[in-house]
């Protein structure tokens, strides 16, 4: 993808945006969104742990990190592909998984998926997606996609979601780690709600041969007794770096874990021989205080780096954020909340114009800064103020 700035400011300056009927900034596309979503769902989607104090921190850390552009640099050609997991990728933004996301949308995952692949993005689906594995698949054949596991207490559970994905033609699996307990989520407590609940998020489960034959009876006939269930599997207080190993014998697919902030967590995800690490806080929604992404991924990144390839998760709202993040490590950026707002305001079309907006501005900040490839970025990019 080159010099999409430009073309893409033309087009909206001349009228030919296809567009141009969608928001621009992020904040319009999140104040259009809190109008059509209901309020229960809003704060499910953008409430964070206890004070939200992570949450808050993810976004105001970026401020304290200000880049250094150079110029006197031929700049007029430039690319935002990268190299991430064995593969060049025209871009370095991946869609991050969100659970649930029929709440806002009733083409969840199947439209954000399709608006990905449209502009060259990987698509990550959650385990407690709204719609299943092999639907997405089947709905999106041209994205790329990969698969998020929340290890589950019944390892068989565990393998099964594991040989549906790698049937499905998945690429990576990501495996969350910081879940095995559900955080103290302010919101959700004084609403009354849970998504799950109401029987949003449980495709996966609903499909799977194995949950299934664990119940006593089939879902149309008892809904509550599947629910109950999932409840009573869905995370695992228990999971280790045993178990973790136990996943990467069983898996053919490049294993990246999500949900590190620590780098000795680092250094020992490494030596269980995971390809990949997402530095994340799950978006501020689990551990309340907890230490920011973008400060987290500086603390790990720091001499010398680690020997891994680096996304980071949590915070990212705007290009500059994604061109900081890479300065200090990351190989790329996933991206929750934002297209989820685009997602509810114009399903497919919605995130596709999101996305656009982002890989326009993203060329634009990469030549602003002196810059023709996301390669070239580094830590002497970046200061922190």
């Amino acid at each position: 993808m080159e010099n999409a700035g430009p073309g893409y400011q033309f087009a909206r300056f001349s009228g030919a945006d296809p567009y141009r009927d969608f928001p621009v900034s992020l904040e319009e596309w999140r104040e259009a969104a809190k109008k059509v979503v209901p309020r229960d769902a809003w704060d499910y989607l953008e409430g964070g742990a206890g004070s939200e104090s992570t949450l808050n921190s993810n976004i105001e850390s970026f401020s304290k990190w200000r880049l250094r552009p150079r110029y006197l640099r031929d700049v007029s050609r430039r690319s935002l592909s990268v190299s991430l997991l064995g593969r060049v990728e025209p871009t370095p933004f991946v869609l991050a998984p969100m659970g649930a996301l029929s709440v806002i949308h009733a083409d969840a995952e199947i439209a954000a998926a399709r608006a990905a692949g449209k502009s060259g993005i990987p698509f990550v689906l959650s385990t407690v997606s709204s719609h299943s594995i092999e639907k997405v698949a089947t709905q999106a054949p041209e994205t790329e996609k990969w698969f998020q596991l929340y290890p589950a207490k019944d390892m068989e559970i565990v393998k099964s979601m594991i040989r549906r994905a790698e049937s499905s033609g998945y690429r990576v699996l990501v495996v969350t780690v910081d879940t095995f307990l559900l955080g103290w989520r302010v919101r959700d407590l004084r609403n009354s709600y849970l998504p799950f609940l109401k029987g949003a998020g449980l495709a996966n489960y609903l499909t799977d041969q194995v949950f299934l034959s664990q119940l006593k009876r089939p879902p149309e006939e008892d809904m509550m007794g599947a629910i109950s269930r999932f409840l009573s599997v869905y995370v695992n207080p228990q999971f280790t770096w045993s178990h973790l190993k136990q996943i990467l014998e069983f898996t053919k697919l490049p294993v990246v874990l999500k949900g590190i902030t620590h780098p000795q967590d680092v250094k020992l995800a490494i030596q269980a021989g995971v390809s990949g690490i997402v530095v994340s806080n799950h978006g501020g929604r689990q551990l309340d205080g907890a230490v920011s992404t973008i400060d987290a991924l500086s603390q790990i990144t720091e001499a010398p780096p680690p020997r891994t390839e680096l996304l980071l998760d949590g915070g990212i709202r705007h290009a500059c954020d994604a061109m900081k993040a890479i300065a200090l490590g990351a190989r790329a950026v996933m991206i929750g909340r934002p297209y989820a707002y685009a997602l509810a305001v114009g399903g497919e079309r919605g995130v596709e114009a999101f996305l656009s907006q982002l890989l326009a501005e993203f060329d634009l900040e990469l030549g602003l800064s002196g810059f023709s490839s996301p390669s070239e970025i580094n830590r002497e990019c970046v200061t922190r103020v």
